[in-house]
C-alpha cells in the first residue's frame, strides 16, 4: 500500500440513516444490504513514514457500530466536514483508543467546527475529567500535512452555511454541499474520483439532488464519482441504472484504492 490511497465507506447514509425509524418503504425494508446506510463517514489509509496511518473524515452518530464492523484498530486523527450532529456525534467513541495507545488524537477542522466540537463535548476539555476522550483540537486552513500526505480543505456551500471538502492526491471526498463555488470547482480539478453529496432526487436547501449532483460531475469533470449522503428515496440498484457509467452509488464498506501521486507526499 506504499503508494496507494485506500479509502473505505464507514456509512454513507443521511442524517436518520436507512433504515429510517418508522418507515415501511421498498428501501427500508430492501434485502439489498446495499440499502442499509449508516451515517456518512469515510476511513482514509495510506502509508506514512512510520506505518500505515488511518485517518477519519468525521465521527459519525453510528462510529462505534462502523468501527466493529470495519474491524478499525487505531485512529489517528479525524478531519471533521463541519459540526452538524450526525458528522461528529461519534466523537466520544475515540477514547477506546486513547485508553489502549495511550495518546491524544489530533481533530482537525476550521474555525466553526473547532469552536462547536469546544462547546459540545465541553468535558472532553476539562482538566480535572477522567475517563474522558483525550483530543487535541486544531484549526486549519486551506491545507495540512498529516503523516507525510499534503491534503487540501475546500469550502463548500451547506445551507447558511459551510462543509469542508478534503482532497488528497486526486481523491476528494465532498458530503453535505449544495454548492460549489468556482474557486472550489477549480481546486476539484482533475480527479481520478469524486466523493458527492446527492440527498434525494429532488432538490434540497442543503444538499445537492441527484440531477444537480450529475450536473457538478459534468462540471467537474472527475473520473469517476460515487455519490454519498443518500436518503430513502434512492434505491441503490435502480439509481444505478439510471446512472452514466462514470457515476455509481456508494455503499458501506465499499473499498476503493488509488494512486497516490508523489507530488502529494511531503518530506
Amino acid at each position: 500500500m506504499s503508494d496507494t490511497l485506500r479509502v473505505t465507506f464507514l456509512g454513507t447514509g443521511t442524517s436518520v440513516g436507512i433504515p429510517v425509524i418508522t418507515c415501511a418503504c421498498d428501501v427500508c425494508t430492501s434485502d439489498d444490504p446495499r440499502n442499509q446506510r449508516l451515517r456518512a463517514s469515510v476511513l482514509l489509509e495510506w502509508e506514512g513514514p512510520d506505518g500505515t496511518a488511518r485517518v477519519l473524515i468525521d465521527t459519525a452518530t453510528d462510529f462505534r457500530q462502523q468501527a466493529l464492523r470495519a474491524g478499525l484498530d487505531r485512529v489517528d486523527a479525524v478531519m471533521y466536514t463541519h459540526s452538524h450532529a450526525d458528522h461528529i456525534l461519534g466523537l466520544d467513541e475515540l477514547r477506546i483508543f486513547n485508553f489502549v495507545y495511550r495518546k491524544a488524537i489530533p481533530l482537525y477542522g476550521d474555525a466553526a467546527t473547532v469552536a462547536a466540537l469546544r462547546h459540545v463535548f465541553s468535558y472532553a476539555f476539562d482538566p480535572e475529567a477522567i475517563g474522558v476522550p483525550q483530543l487535541e483540537l486544531e484549526t486549519i486552513g486551506s491545507q495540512l500535512t498529516l503523516f507525510g500526505v499534503r491534503i487540501e480543505a475546500i469550502p463548500l456551500g451547506h445551507g447558511r452555511g459551510t462543509s469542508q471538502a478534503f482532497r488528497v492526491g486526486n481523491f476528494a471526498y465532498a458530503t453535505d454541499c449544495n454548492k460549489i463555488s468556482d474557486e472550489a470547482a477549480e481546486r476539484l480539478q482533475g480527479l481520478d474520483i469524486l466523493v458527492l453529496d446527492s440527498l434525494r432526487r429532488k432538490p434540497h436547501r442543503s444538499h445537492f439532488g441527484l440531477q444537480q449532483a450529475l450536473a457538478e460531475v459534468e462540471r467537474l469533470q472527475p473520473k469517476k464519482t460515487y455519490l454519498t449522503h443518500l436518503s430513502h428515496d434512492l434505491e441503490h440498484a435502480a439509481v444505478e441504472a439510471e446512472l452514466p457509467p462514470h457515476v455509481r452509488v456508494a455503499y458501506d464498506q465499499m473499498v476503493l484504492e488509488l494512486p497516490l501521486p508523489e507530488d502529494w507526499r511531503c518530506a
